[in-house]
């Protein structure tokens, strides 16, 4: 695939909170998670409402929406960051907000990353890693993230032992669960089983230098995409495993501390702040939308608005993609 300039990139939207997590939709609207306490919508011409939990709601500190999720009524599913303990919420257009999961298996769930919803109803979630703070996980031997699902018969552990685990997804086969696992640099994916049960870890591909995967969506030709922090890297991952980078907007002097720092165990928050680049402010999350599902959002966690550029493959509609028309 040929890759897209910097300067074919437009941004929709101003005034977003850490829109770490976009999302699409057939309607042509836009939802980000906003750390303004809920979730920002954004209109075709960029107008933003904002959906945010009533005062006094929530978690102490407040809601620090990670990922979040569309579900069939309209209403929300929030992936809380807390500082030091996390949970699931559901969020309604009203600001009224209620706990779902607040603990697995007699544990208080850590600060949560991510939050999916399938066709058939059931939640999915990842915590990334079980150290506070979080950073202390970033790490290339890291292994305590996990992946949990939530159902008619409770809330268990699904998949464990994973390297920093971020987003997933259901591919279009509906056959597998994929995930990234930003701090291994690794793609794998389980097969699905009857009841939520997930069949074992498979690896899908690795990634190279400067490659952090974090957000994940899957294209109309099967391929999956992922969005790698700190490089601002968008690559295409085609079934087999071969990559193709589809945009990057890095320094290679500022990559090349991060590539040390990560090596040495070193690697902190200052390098996922820090980044340097021309127009991208540390990509986190993508998703097809637009009429002809072409058109690519890319969330962020240190910019105030939605970066977009067009793909020449479409996407593969996600769950959520007529749940707000």
């Amino acid at each position: 695939m040929r890759p897209v300039a910097l300067t074919d990139i437009d941004f929709v939207g101003q005034g977003l909170h850490r829109p770490e997590c976009v999302l699409a939709t057939a309607s042509g609207r836009l939802f980000a998670s906003d750390w303004a306490g809920g979730v920002a919508a954004v209109a075709a011409d960029g107008q933003v409402t904002r959906y945010l939990a009533q005062a006094g709601a929530g978690p102490e500190g407040g809601l620090k929406p990670n990922g979040i999720a569309l579900r069939r009524d309209g209403s929300f599913l929030i992936a809380h960051l807390g500082a030091e303990a996390g949970g699931v919420f559901s969020l309604q257009r009203d600001g009224t907000l209620a706990p779902v999961i607040a603990e697995v298996e007699g544990a208080i769930l850590p600060p949560t990353n991510f939050v999916m919803e399938d066709t058939g109803g059931r939640i999915w979630v990842t915590v990334s890693t079980r150290l506070v703070p979080r950073d202390r996980g970033y790490r290339l031997d890291n292994a305590d993230g996990f992946i949990l699902v939530h159902d008619k018969a409770g809330t268990r552990i699904v998949a464990d032992s994973l390297g920093y685990t971020n987003e997933i997804a259901v591919d279009p086969s509906g056959e597998w669960l994929y995930v990234n696992e930003t701090f291994v640099r690794r793609m794998s994916r389980f097969r699905l089983r009857a009841g939520g049960a997930l069949g074992p870890r498979e690896t899908v591909t690795e990634f190279g230098s400067g490659t952090f995967p974090d957000g994940l969506a899957f294209d109309a030709e099967g391929a999956a995409w992922i969005v790698s922090i700190v490089s601002n890297r968008v690559v295409r991952v085609l079934p087999g495993g071969r990559q193709e980078v589809v945009l990057e907007d890095s320094d290679p002097e500022h990559l090349a501390w991060v590539e040390a720092a990560y090596r040495n165990g070193g690697l902190g928050r200052p390098h996922l702040d820090g980044i340097k680049s021309k127009r991208l402010r540390n990509v986190s999350s993508l998703a097809f939308g637009g009429a002809d599902l072409k058109t690519v959002y890319l969330g962020c966690l240190l910019g105030a608005a939605i970066a977009k550029f067009r793909s020449p493959v479409a996407g593969h509609p996600p769950t959520h993609w007529t749940y707000d028309s």
